[in-house]
């Protein structure tokens, strides 16, 4: 594009600085492009609207993935974070993942200063009200001032803001969540250049005053003190808090009940379609009608507040409803609300429109990232915060978009199922939605995705470094089990019944120069390895269909044979390669075989 604009040009634009906009403009600018953030308010750059927490099941690998490609949520979170926790430590190493609990306002007062201080960086307050696009092509943004951003790209991620509606009862009103503004324009902008539009719904707990809190009567739950950093640049994190587990009962159930009559979910005043794995308390008390107790855990939101996060409260029931039924809970018996809980409906695009690279197929130059592409969660927003920032770099150079395969990357999990399959509910990551989970464990995200962070410039070289130095102790290792006795506990090490400990008790004068890290990783990569090893050849198989392509013309409703679903899906969907058609939610085996018979003639 022709820089005659000046200061009103840009490589890219970023919209939006929430958790996705944030790795966005971050990878943008590390990777030298001159780039600007456009935020509704830069005092919440990388606000948590709702619950204080970094992680989870199968976020935690996201975020580990995320720091591994040069990413900033990792980091962020470990000097953060006020308490945290490795779950399911009772399963096996691929479903185990780790969680922090984070002091809110530290979070995004380190985030908002991270911006500040990056280099090619623009931060500006304002709010984008309309894309410019040129002969199919996006090269800026109508700021709702009237000025105009032009650039080469342009990356939306603007969450819950496009046409955002809260509703607390029957009371509703427009914002993007409580105490911003709402985005009413950008939607239309979308539409008018023919993208396809849906409306979701989330929502968030009341917030609590903690002095008003008995802990007293509660199950206090504790930090690890031996917790693995997220990120590989920080070697210590430290836990500060404790959270508290609570319950609800069939006296909070019937409150609720009662209510019922009250919410806007259930008298069709909301017409998003709401999470499925992380329903409204209302919704849970509606569905679940067998099951007694509902379990609560109350977070601090900050060392420096008394606010209390009651996470698995989300509703939207009127305040006075809220109250009542929190004063049914043991220990919140005389709790007071300091903000209300709320759902908040918002519009978002159909990811089936994307490319892998996250661009859209209809506007070039159009890249889109975060709940705008119907998924939930801060962790699968920065997630694609960061490969939509290194795409619409690559795109800019003029260089091969990277593209994380699904044995490679839970983003790469994320990103397929999007753009293959689409959402009709906020889409959220499990370890279940991974068919090689065993390939993509939280221990060895460095070891998957380092490489492609260095190779495309992102990663810094303090990361690099502890990489390459972790890398080689591990192989040093692995080398030395193998050798050691004739490779004896090498073999025992594969036993269901002989630990990393037993092996630190047995021969351990003979590895301590290594960290308990790096022996958990050799353990564990010893005892899978036969596991490992089937995974990667079912890869192979199915790799052959990777290059088998679809024409990009082809008339699905020509091809005998195929349902009409079939051809439906197939039409909307528009997959390029017989592995992407595979993966379409309803088409069968028999439809594949179809296809690859066509391919034959």
């Amino acid at each position: 594009m022709d820089k005659k604009y000046g200061d009103n040009f840009f490589d890219v634009v970023v919209v939006g600085s929430g958790h996705a906009g944030i790795e966005a403009c971050l990878a943008s600018s590390r990777m030298g492009l001159k780039t600007a953030a456009v935020t509704v308010n830069l005092d919440n750059i990388g606000q948590m609207s709702c619950n204080p927490a970094i992680g989870g099941l199968a976020k935690g690998h996201l975020v580990r993935e995320i720091d591994a490609l040069g990413g900033e949520m990792g980091r962020a979170i470990d000097k953060t974070g006020i308490q945290f926790r490795t779950l399911n430590t009772k399963k096996g190493p691929a479903v185990r993942s780790s969680r922090a609990q984070a002091d809110m306002f530290r979070y995004k007062t380190y985030m908002k200063n991270v911006l500040e201080n990056a280099q090619n960086l623009t931060l500006i307050q304002s709010m984008a009200d309309a894309l410019i696009v040129e002969n199919g092509k996006a090269c800026g943004v109508i700021l709702w001032t009237g000025e105009k951003l032009y650039s080469n790209v342009v990356i939306l991620t603007t969450g819950t803001f496009l046409r955002g509606l809260i509703h607390i009862g029957l009371f509703n009103y427009n914002a993007g969540r409580a105490g911003d503004f709402a985005s009413n324009n950008l939607s239309l902008s979308l539409l008018e250049n023919g993208l396809e539009l849906g409306r979701l719904k989330t929502g968030t707990t009341p917030r609590l005053d903690g002095r008003t809190i008995d802990f007293s009567e509660l199950e206090e739950q504790k930090g690890e003190d031996d917790f693995i950093p997220f990120s590989i640049s920080n070697e210590k994190i430290y836990n500060s808090i404790s959270c508290y587990i609570t319950y609800t009962n069939k006296n909070t159930h019937g409150v609720i009940l009662k209510d019922l009559d009250k919410s806007p979910l259930y008298c069709g005043v909301i017409k998003g379609t709401g999470p499925r794995y992380c329903p409204s308390i209302e919704d849970k008390v509606v569905r679940f009608k067998d099951k007694e107790r509902h379990q609560i855990f109350l977070e601090r939101e900050s060392l420096g507040s008394i606010e209390y996060y009651p996470n698995g409260l989300s509703t939207s029931l009127p305040l006075n409803t809220q109250l009542n039924f929190l004063r049914t809970i043991k220990g919140l018996e005389n709790v007071k609300i300091m903000r209300p809980g709320y759902a908040i409906e918002y519009d978002y695009v159909l990811p089936v429109q994307l490319n892998r690279s996250l661009e859209a197929k209809k506007i070039d130059n159009l890249f889109l990232a975060g709940q705008i592409n119907g998924t939930s969660g801060y962790e699968e927003a920065a997630a694609q915060g960061i490969m939509a920032g290194i795409n619409a770099v690559m795109k800019i150079k003029d260089k091969k978009p990277l593209i994380l395969g699904r044995d490679e990357a839970y983003i790469g999990v994320l990103i397929d199922d999007l753009i293959t399959l689409g959402t009709a509910e906020p889409y959220r990551m499990f370890t279940s939605r991974a068919e090689y989970r065993l390939l993509l464990r939280e221990d060895n995200a460095d070891f998957r995705l380092c490489e492609y962070g260095k190779n495309i410039g992102l990663l810094d070289e303090e990361r690099y470094s502890t990489y390459k130095e972790r890398l080689f102790r591990f192989n040093e290792l692995i080398a030395f089990l193998k050798n050691y006795e004739n490779g004896k506990y090498y073999l025992l090490l594969k036993r269901p019944d002989f630990s990393t400990e037993n092996l630190i008790e047995e021969v351990g004068n003979k590895i301590d120069k290594f960290t308990r890290d790096t022996i958990n990783r050799a353990g564990l990569f010893i005892k899978y390895e036969g596991y490992i090893s089937r995974q990667k050849d079912e890869i192979e198989r199915l790799k052959k269909f990777e290059d088998v392509a679809i024409d990009d013309c082809a008339d699905f409703n020509s091809i005998p044979g195929l349902s009409i679903e079939a051809v439906e899906k197939l039409n909307k969907n528009k997959p390029r390669t017989i592995a992407e058609a595979s993966k379409i939610s309803g088409i069968t085996p028999a439809a594949i075989g179809i296809l690859l018979m066509r391919r034959r003639k």
